[in-house]
């Protein structure tokens, strides 16, 4: 994705408003002009009525209202806001899924069927979001999702997540096709970030890139196992579509070979690489030769897949189906996570992503068995919209739900968070 971004189109119309009304030329308007102290409008020079026919002043819209990351009132904004600041086909990578999108679209609804038990005169004055996660405690159990091509959306791209995340306290995973090389990203997180690993079907660049996230110092690999043969992002080809830029600065121009991402330069990548039907669970083993990290599976939706990768001696789960842009199951991974919780049975941390938006979703993928919950499309919104502080913003607003919905729940802690926390419909 090039990165050239249209001038913002929210502004010229505020813009305009804000010269007319404090134009001197909106006093030679018939009764426009403001009267002076204790006048009395007389006389063929007093204001005239406005015609019945006028049409009244035109209602602020949101576009008006949230000009700055405080605005925003939930991520929602965020969405639309980015709508009108990020370019058309750098958008439609933000929102793709797959195919016909039911896989997105029931990861949401999954999660609205579900409610919480509300429960009272429990003592909620204090609120402990603290978790643990490989003998490393957070203060909240909201993670930030990989996601790749950041500057595609906000020119510091991942620069300006690793510094909002270093702010706000967050976990912050980092994609294999990140924008920016792992280095400088630790260096704005102020601490190495967890790495997402995509195991290209050419070892010896997989064994270049490990390498390379092992020296740099981060703690663990999250190998992404959902992505073996490509997806039908039907969205993203629809917006592309509508971007008439000429954006060649990290695409393939016509002719010449591709830009490689800064995680792969140096080594003996090919684009053919990317692809990995191949891969099975004999994986697993071959990274333990040749890192010590810890390995956490991402992608897993069945209890017999993590039956597996605790056989194959993972650290951790991630449910996960991509924000449904990879797959096109159907399934809701609000869905999937009690049989997969159940077989870990808290001998290995679960996290999972997928249509979580709000504080109340985050309690919900507690309740139902997960240790933490990943977001991405939320904060790529707000990363669109007003770079490191939209991503601040939205992890702000994602905490304070949570809590709220913790008090009004009655569970105090995380761990007070049961199954019989919510119900469903």
């Amino acid at each position: 994705m090039g990165h050239d971004f249209a001038p913002n189109r929210r502004s010229s119309r505020r813009d305009f408003l804000r010269w007319l009304a404090a134009s001197p030329l909106l006093a030679t308007i018939p009764g426009c002009a403001p009267a002076g102290p204790g006048s009395t409008p007389t006389g063929p020079t007093a204001a005239a009525p406005a015609p019945a026919s006028a049409p009244p002043p035109p209602r602020p819209t949101l576009e008006d209202l949230v000009t700055s990351a405080a605005d925003a009132l939930d991520v929602f904004d965020m969405e639309k806001v980015a709508e009108t600041t990020v370019p058309p086909a750098h958008f439609g990578y933000i929102q793709t899924g797959v195919d016909g999108e039911e896989t997105q679209r029931n990861n949401r609804a999954a999660l609205e069927r579900m409610y919480v038990r509300a429960r009272r005169l429990v003592d909620v004055s204090r609120i402990d979001t603290r978790v643990t996660l490989f003998d490393r405690e957070w203060p909240t159990p909201i993670v930030i999702a990989p996601c790749g091509s950041q500057r595609g959306f906000h020119a510091e791209g991942e620069l300006a997540t690793a510094r909002a995340a270093q702010a706000r306290e967050h976990l912050q995973a980092l994609s294999t096709v990140s924008s920016t090389g792992v280095e400088d990203v630790n260096e704005a997180r102020g601490e190495p970030v967890w790495y997402q690993l995509y195991a290209t079907s050419n070892w010896d660049v997989t064994q270049a890139v490990v390498e390379r996230v092992r020296t740099a110092g981060c703690p663990v690999i999250v190998l992404t196992v959902d992505l073996p043969g490509g997806s039908n992002r039907l969205t993203l080809e629809r917006w592309s579509r509508t971007d008439d830029r000429t954006c060649n600065s990290c695409h393939r121009p016509r002719g010449r070979a591709p830009s490689v991402k800064p995680m792969f330069q140096g080594t003996s990548y090919r684009a053919g690489d990317f692809r990995t039907p191949g891969m099975t669970w004999d994986f697993i083993g071959r990274l333990r030769e040749i890192t010590d990290q810890r390995i956490v599976v991402k992608g897993l939706m069945t209890h017999e897949d993590a039956t597996l990768a605790l056989d194959h001696g993972v650290d951790g789960i991630w449910v996960s189906n991509h924000g449904g842009r990879a797959e096109g199951s159907g399934q809701a991974t609000i869905d999937a996570l009690p049989e997969i919780a159940s077989v870990t049975s808290g001998r290995v941390p679960v996290i999972v992503d997928g249509g979580f938006r709000r504080g109340s979703d985050i309690f919900k993928g507690i309740a139902r068995g997960a240790d933490a919950v990943a977001v991405g499309r939320p904060y790529l919104w707000g990363l669109g919209a007003f770079g490191q502080a939209g991503v601040e913003r939205v992890l702000e607003i994602l905490s304070d739900e949570l809590r709220i919905t913790m008090r009004l729940a009655g569970t105090p802690s995380l761990a007070s968070i049961l199954e019989s926390s919510v119900g469903a419909e």
